[in-house]
């Protein structure tokens, strides 16, 4: 509990300083600061601030959503928000003290054995920040692993992905080179052709793509191996439960953006970065771990492990510079896996399959055209009869968020959207969305 200093105990501490007032103090510590006339308007009483936020979260406009493009809508269990906000987990950071807060370790090391058994990977870290940085981290661990400074990722790559790998390393003599997805999914053929350069460290594996498409993981696999680099999986973690596992195609990394394990869109944030590997690439895994331990009583304990690959240790020589991980996000993720069980991650991911292509099957009686023929999970391109961005405009004056306008992937897609079904939407929204984009 905060007790504030009272204006008795401010007035003491000042004239044992020698001041008068605060403005003679700031004026001392931090010259030139709190000159500045902010204009702000009066304080609120509590109940005046809680009318005034309660009016501008009116101007809230709710629709019915069919985006996703990397923020997924699902549903996450009651229990899961009323387990991870109790007081004694309520925090997004893993103690500096870390041994003394067991609860807060065994909940991270649950969540990383529950992620190594979903993506069947030998190894998961306590998480990062988002899927985003996930996969920087993993490029970074496989330029130094191989020694080679050029990496493959594919063209339906997320554009956000994309964006934060060029941030990341800007200033590295790392180089990224697009392998094309004209048809919507990975070409093999000019996949083989940049694999053919033997400066090659990994090959970028999106399953499914930004455009919702499911890749062809194993005949992408074989020829990433048989080039000699190194596999990268980026996944949607909830696709699992109906797709193939990173570690039964062999990925020597897998990572993902776990929003969809238990978490609300948030405006976009916080989310959750996945980040698992082989065993034999612990030691270039960045982040924390946490393991098992026996205290001097012989009582099992848990522990942040292997601590020298990190940043705090060996600095310049660290793994990665990250020393933090989003432990309340993670723990949403696990408690929502454990909710569910691995039957309770497979229907999920079945109902998406489900949903989605029966918003495909009724797009298409109402003539809507498909961009791409490949299988996919939960969203799909469709190719609408003008500029997709006007749509988007009509349907939201109708109370419908329709979907990504894929323009910024140049021409040819000006009149791509797309659009996404998961669980949330029942059989009447489905068909309404698509009838009214039947009407056009």
């Amino acid at each position: 509990m905060f007790v504030s200093n009272s204006e008795e105990q401010k007035q003491e501490m000042l004239s044992f300083l020698g001041y008068k007032n605060i403005e003679e103090l700031i004026k001392d510590a931090a010259p030139g600061i709190g000159k500045a006339d902010f204009d702000l308007p009066a304080a609120l009483s509590e109940l005046e601030l809680q009318k005034h936020i309660g009016q501008l979260a009116s101007k809230n406009k709710k629709a019915l959503n069919f985006i996703g493009a990397g923020a997924y809508e699902h549903f996450t269990p009651a229990a899961v928000n009323a387990i991870s906000s109790r007081g004694e987990f309520l925090t997004a950071y893993t103690p500096y003290q870390a041994e003394a807060s067991q609860g807060t370790l065994q909940a991270i090391y649950e969540y990383q054995s529950s992620i190594c058994a979903l993506f069947d990977m030998d190894i998961s870290n306590a998480s990062h920040y988002d899927g985003a940085t996930a996969l920087a981290e993993a490029v970074g661990a496989a330029v130094k692993i191989k020694n080679k400074n050029t990496v493959l990722i594919p063209a339906a790559l997320h554009p956000h992905y994309k964006q934060t790998l060029k941030t990341y390393f800007k200033y590295a003599d790392i180089k990224f080179i697009e392998v094309s997805c004209e048809e919507g999914s990975t070409d093999i053929e000019d996949l083989k052709e940049q694999l053919e350069n033997t400066n090659v460290a990994a090959f970028v594996l999106a399953n499914p793509n930004f455009f919702g498409v499911v890749e062809e993981v194993d005949e992408i696999s074989e020829v990433v191996k048989e080039a000699g680099a190194l596999l990268i999986a980026c996944v949607n973690p909830l696709s699992l439960g109906v797709l193939k596992t990173p570690g039964s195609y062999d990925a020597d990394f897998a990572v993902g953006d776990g929003q969809v394990l238990g978490n609300s869109v948030y405006f976009g944030g916080p989310h959750l970065g996945i980040f698992t590997c082989k065993k034999e690439y612990v030691r270039s895994l960045p982040g924390r771990v946490v393991g098992i331990a026996k205290d001097k009583d012989g009582n099992r304990a848990f522990v942040l492990t292997l601590q020298a690959r990190e940043q705090h240790i060996r600095r310049e020589r660290s793994a990665s510079n990250i020393c933090s991980n989003q432990a309340l996000c993670a723990l949403n993720a696990v408690v929502y896996m454990t909710l569910l069980g691995p039957e309770g991650m497979v229907k999920v991911a079945s109902l998406n399959l489900e949903k989605s292509h029966k918003l495909k099957d009724l797009l298409s009686k109402e003539g809507c055209k498909l961009k791409f023929k490949q299988p996919f999970f939960n969203e799909f391109v469709i190719e609408c009869p003008k500029p997709a961005e006007e749509i988007c405009k009509e349907l939201a004056n109708q109370g419908i968020a329709a979907g990504y306008p894929l323009k910024e992937f140049g021409g040819g897609f000006e009149n791509a959207l797309l659009v996404c079904a998961t669980e949330t939407k029942t059989d009447e929204e489905i068909k309404k969305f698509a009838q009214i984009m039947g009407g056009f």
